[in-house]
This record gives structure tokens, sequence and C-alpha cells, in this order.
């Protein structure tokens, strides 16, 4: 039996989804397998919480928990921590100190592909397509006139390192740009301005399924919401359609480039990749390495899609972690 910590919380603005992931793992891993362990990382505590919600501390020279007098150690950490500290690296390296396996791609990929500035500038040397963007950090001058000769009207602004769409706004007018630049700004230090592109909004998950790169049925997002923001991911604002409609030619192009970012940044575990159509082609919004787990959430919309339940998809994850020991 396989003692499994599964990591939830987190420090950022998304930790209650971070929660909802993490017991949707607890609840449905397979007990004749696992012994699964909730392990809540926040910034004041690292706690193991029991089915009474009595909190353990860990201790963190070792991550491991005492319990009535036991010391458990774990054999793999399943990681559902949206945002930081678990998906931009900090995790992964502190686990990679250890010897002790995880769910999730290496310190890394991790940290690449939360920037989505370092990202988007990685990838385009391998000619994958992205919108036009305008990097500002934290005290720059804002020239909102170069701004706006750069990626035009209407323009996205983001946090340059959160998730969930925290921080991000759609500008319609100039006179709105300062007002975005500084809710992106309560996020992050860094921002991203981007073009917007008009076209069909997909999501492209692929992972290491049974020792093989698999990309998942695809997911279109047709939001009720002026974009795909918070309301329309999680508070039932929007439609995702599995699969998406999407012509033969643009479902194989969609697919090849998702398969490809995996493949170049080489990537383990899950992600979750958006893109946008622009004149038939797809263009790369950013990548998420630790995507929403709630039975509402699209990766499992689209496991199960290709015929994986969850059951499978949360076991085959952890099996792919251990294999990974040297």
């Amino acid at each position: 039996m396989k003692h499994i910590a599964i990591i939830m919380g987190g420090y950022s603005s998304e930790y209650q989804i971070s929660l909802n992931s993490g017991n949707v793992v607890y609840e449905t891993l397979d007990t004749t397998k696992y012994k699964a362990y909730r392990i809540h990382i926040f910034k004041d505590k690292w706690v193991y919480v029991n089915d009474e919600n009595t909190e353990f501390p860990i201790d963190k020279n070792d991550f491991s928990v005492e319990v009535e007098g036991n010391k458990i150690t774990f054999d793999c950490v399943f990681n559902a921590i949206h945002g930081s500290p678990g998906e931009d690296g900090f995790m992964q390296a502190y686990f990679k100190l250890l010897n002790i396996p995880h769910t999730s791609c290496s310190m890394y990929q991790a940290a690449l592909t939360f920037n989505k500035r370092d990202l988007l500038s990685t990838l385009k040397p391998y000619g994958i397509k992205t919108a036009e963007s305008f990097y500002l950090n934290l005290d720059d001058t804002v020239n909102e006139d170069a701004i706006i000769a750069k990626v035009g009207l209407p323009c996205f602004v983001k946090a340059n390192k959160a998730g969930s769409s925290f921080g991000v706004s759609k500008v319609h007018k100039k006179e709105d740009l300062q007002n975005a630049i500084d809710v992106a700004f309560k996020e992050d230090d860094e921002i991203i301005i981007e073009s917007f592109l008009e076209g069909t909004e997909v999501s492209v998950g692929v992972i290491t399924y049974k020792g093989k790169t698999k990309v998942l049925p695809i997911t279109e997002i047709v939001s009720e919401n002026d974009f795909f923001d918070y309301e329309a991911k999680y508070l039932g604002k929007s439609q995702e359609i599995t699969p998406a409609r999407l012509s033969a030619e643009q479902e194989a192009k969609v697919t090849a480039e998702a398969k490809k970012v995996y493949k170049v940044l080489k990537m383990t575990g899950f992600s979750r990749s958006e893109f946008i159509f622009k004149n038939g082609e797809p263009h790369l919004l950013e990548v998420n390495t630790v995507p929403g787990l709630t039975k509402a959430s699209i990766l499992p919309q689209q496991a199960a899609a290709a015929g994986i339940s969850l059951v499978d998809l949360f076991g085959n994850a952890i099996e792919e972690a251990l294999r990974s020991l040297p």
C-alpha cells in the first residue's frame, strides 16, 4: 500500500479551487492501492488534515508527519496546488531535493510555464504562434500610445504569473487601460498586455498516459462573459463543449501544436494549453501544469471523453511519478 500525500491549498488567490481539486483526488483514489493523506500547504502552516479535520504539523525537514506516535513518510506526492508554490516550481524543487516523486512536471518546466512572458518567448523559435504582446514591470513608465500601437484595441491586460484569470482585464478603450494595469499589478509585479485574437478558443489537455504522450479530446470554450474569466471558469458563465466543434484540419493543427509544446518543454504529468484560432491557425495563450481536477474541470471532462475515468487518470499520474524514480 503506497502512502500518497495530496498537497492542496497554496499561497495564491486560487487556494479554494485547489482545495476542491485536492479533495476530489482524495475521494477518488483507489483505496486498495493507495493510502491518501490530505496535506494543506499555506503560508502560515503545512498540516496533514485527517477525516475528523484534526491537523497534524508537517516536518518540513523530510516532509513527514507524526500521528499518535507514528512517523509517516510518503511514497509519492500528488500535486493539486494551483498557483504558487505548487505550479511555479517551488514545491517541485523541494521534492527533488528530498527525492520524493510527485505527479507534476519538473521545477524548471513549472517555473517557465507559470511565467507567461518567458514561456511564449521560449516557444517562439519553435514556430509556436502567439498574440502580439507588450511587457510592463511595476514602476515602469506607462506609455499608453506605445502599448496601443503595438497590440491594438481591444487588448488583454494580464498578471504575468497568476492563474484562474485573476488579474485579467479586457480593455476596449484607451481610458480604461491604466485601471486594468493597476488590477493586474495587484496580482503580480510583472504584466503582459496582449492583442485580442478574434476566433474559437480551445483548451487542449496533454498528459503522459501509460508511458506515452497523449493528447485528450479538445474542449471549446464559449464564454457568456466578454472573455473566459473567473466567473466563466468557475461560476458557470461559460459553455465547455467537448469534443470541440472544429474542422478536421483545425483539430489536427491544434493537436499537433499542443503535443509539440509538451515535447519541446520536456513536460511530464498533466498539462492544459489554451489556444485561439486566428485565420485558421492556433495561437498559444498559456500552459497550465496543475489544471483544475474537480468533476467540472476541463481536464477531467476531456479524460472522460477519452474513456479515462478519474480513478484511472489520478492513479496513472501516481504510477508515472513512481516510474520516474532512479
